[in-house]
């Protein structure tokens, strides 16, 4: 069975009313229930000065015959948008919904469209602490620790804090 880890994060509007209503939505995407983190507060990695916190999570879903990661990709952005989520002006800038594809099974690629496993997800705690909280034991592809190992070797945030 693949299974493709979102990454879900969110610091305009209501972040955790939106995070939570793009669980809901993922359901969609997925042949059977999907698995989902808790919410996490995180500080702003990579943004612009005065961004709000975020709140983070992760979803697990076993995807629709046939998808693709490209197809999947082109649903969570599609999702984006229905959330509000402009053409990035600025980079890293706020967002009502972000959507990262982490992983989809064993996949590796590079490309224009998708690069996965996501190139930056572990050395992000707030992808890695809600993903180990799914798939402490998923090592992703190129990796050769686990999500929990990895987390471990992350500096601390002490301002991270699950809701």
């Amino acid at each position: 069975m693949k299974r493709a880890f979102i990454a879900l994060g969110s610091n305009l509007e209501i972040p955790a009313e939106n995070v939570r209503r793009a669980m809901s939505r993922l359901a969609a995407f997925s042949a059977e229930p999907p698995l989902t983190s808790s919410l996490w507060q995180t500080t702003p990695v990579d943004c612009p000065p005065g961004s709000p916190p975020f709140v983070n999570a992760v979803v697990s879903l076993e995807p629709l015959a046939g998808e693709t990661a490209v197809s999947l990709m082109a649903k969570l952005q599609g999702l984006e948008r229905e959330f509000g989520r402009a053409p990035k002006k600025v980079m890293n800038e706020p967002r009502p919904l972000d959507l990262d594809l982490i992983a989809f099974g064993d996949e590796r690629r590079c490309g224009p469209e998708l690069t996965l496993p996501h190139p930056r997800a572990h050395e992000r705690r707030f992808v890695l602490a809600p993903l180990a909280e799914l798939a402490p034991n998923l090592v992703l592809p190129g990796q050769s620790k686990s999500v929990s190992q990895l987390l471990v070797g992350l500096p601390p945030d002490p301002e991270m804090r699950r809701i």
